[in-house]
C-alpha cells in the first residue's frame, strides 16, 4: 500500500499506486505472495509442522486447549488469558497465525521471508 495518497470530500484515495500493487497477480500484492516461516530462534530452527510447535510451545508453559473452537488447534498459558488459535491444517498456518505466536512469545520467535 505504498505511494501517493489524497484525502479529498472525506474521501482517501490512491493517486500513485505504489510498484506492488501494479505487479502483483490477479491483483494480489508481491508482499502477499511471499512464503513466510516462523522461526525459533534459541535453535535456529524452522516450525515446519504442528508437532514440533507444540513440543517447543509446551517448554514455554503453554498447553493444549481443548474446550474452544473444534476447528482450531489451540493453545493456552495458565498464567495469562491468551490464546493461540490455528487451523487444524497446517498448509494454512500463515503469517497472521506466525506473528501471532511472536506476539505472545517475545524473543523465542521470529517470522522471515521463505
Amino acid at each position: 500500500m505504498s505511494g501517493v495518497w489524497e484525502f479529498k470530500n472525506g474521501v482517501m484515495k490512491q493517486k500513485n499506486p505504489g510498484k506492488e500493487q501494479n505487479e502483483g497477480r490477479q491483483g494480489e500484492s508481491s508482499s502477499q505472495l511471499r512464503r513466510k516461516e516462523l522461526v525459533h530462534l534459541p535453535t535456529g530452527e524452522v516450525v515446519s509442522s504442528y508437532t514440533l510447535l507444540e513440543q517447543i510451545l509446551k517448554s514455554l508453559g503453554w498447553e493444549r486447549y481443548y474446550e474452544g473452537d473444534p476447528g482450531f488447534y489451540q493453545f493456552h498459558k495458565s498464567s495469562s488469558i491468551d490464546l493461540i488459535s490455528l487451523p487444524w491444517d497446517f498448509s494454512k498456518f500463515n503469517s497472521t497465525h506466525m506473528y501471532d505466536i511472536v506476539v505472545k512469545n517475545p524473543n523465542i520467535f521470529h517470522v522471515r521471508d521463505a
